[in-house]
């Protein structure tokens, strides 16, 4: 599946930057997104989320006065199990529902709707999944419910703190990517119990990067991931540029991790996952590169 992606370079207010439109939007659904387009000056840092899911990262780095190029490398598509989810839900009563990111939470409320919105109780990871469920929680009959997230934002301290509701079996429903890890689910099992997975959505790499947009992107001594999967198709882009060895700030341990498998030195991570954590790891590689950006009066 080949995505072309445009350069989107996002400077600070005070830059002079000509405003375009440009087609983006999740595998499911065609959406439109504003960027800038700034040729008068280079990156610090490339942002790589999905496109149309960066705006909060790169405000936040706005107000430090650093310069942005948004460089989606990965797009979000259907799962094998999409379209069982629904029916799942019709038919099955849980005890829990396990929601591990904005993406997963989004994919479930689509079948949810579709199922005719029976009641649940959802555990979350982290505060920026459960923002996914504010406003249905506000115009639902109680049907949905956030229930738990765990004392640190990583699926393994889900698995180990999610409360048990019954001292029978209590049944699990954990809607996931494709290319998540079994962390959650075994070490739910481990605890007795009884865990459903459906693979309702997964990743593909963003593909035909125009050449005239990497330069930019290699130029810059930060890159910002999210998540393995962009991890793994910036490196795809880089394995033919020789000695890049900028460095990688991670939105949280499991990436970090990957980054360490893949053999990279310089990775910046925040010890709680987050966007405040995940701004100041970038920072904190700017710095270390010796492109302290900070605005006047900070």
């Amino acid at each position: 599946m080949a995505t072309s992606s445009s350069l989107l370079l996002f400077s600070p207010p005070s830059g002079t930057c000509l405003r375009a439109r440009a087609a983006g939007g999740r595998g499911r659904a065609g959406a439109t997104g504003r960027f800038m387009a700034c040729s008068s000056s280079l990156p610090d840092v490339v942002v790589t989320r999905e496109r149309g899911k960066n705006a909060k990262l790169i405000a936040a780095l706005e107000n430090h006065n650093i310069r942005t190029l948004e460089l989606p490398l990965i797009k979000h598509v259907e799962g094998p199990d999409t379209n069982r989810l629904s029916a799942v839900l019709r038919d099955e009563k849980f005890d829990w529902i396990t929601i591990t990111s904005p993406e997963a939470a989004a994919v479930f409320l689509e079948g949810w709707k579709a199922a005719g919105n029976p009641k649940v109780r959802i555990a979350v990871v982290g505060a920026g999944t459960a923002r996914v469920f504010d406003e249905v929680m506000q115009y639902n009959d109680g049907s949905l419910e956030v229930a738990f997230s765990p004392s640190k934002a990583m699926g393994k301290v889900l698995a180990s703190e999610l409360p048990r509701t019954t001292e029978t079996t209590c049944k699990v429903l954990y809607p996931a990517s494709a290319k998540a890890g079994h962390e959650i689910q075994n070490g739910l099992s481990d605890r007795g119990f009884e865990v459903t997975r459906l693979n309702t959505y997964t990743t593909v790499p963003v593909q035909d990067v125009d050449p005239l947009i990497l330069k930019p992107a290699l130029s810059a001594p930060v890159v910002a991931v999210a998540s393995p999967s962009a991890l793994r198709a910036w490196l795809n882009l880089v394995s033919q540029v020789d000695n890049w060895g900028n460095a990688i700030a991670c939105i949280g341990e499991t990436t970090a991790s990957a980054a360490k498998k893949f053999g990279l030195k310089s990775i910046y991570y925040p010890t709680t996952p987050g966007l405040d954590g995940w701004v100041e790891s970038i920072l904190e590689a700017l710095r270390a590169h010796g492109q302290s950006k900070e605005a006047p009066g900070r």
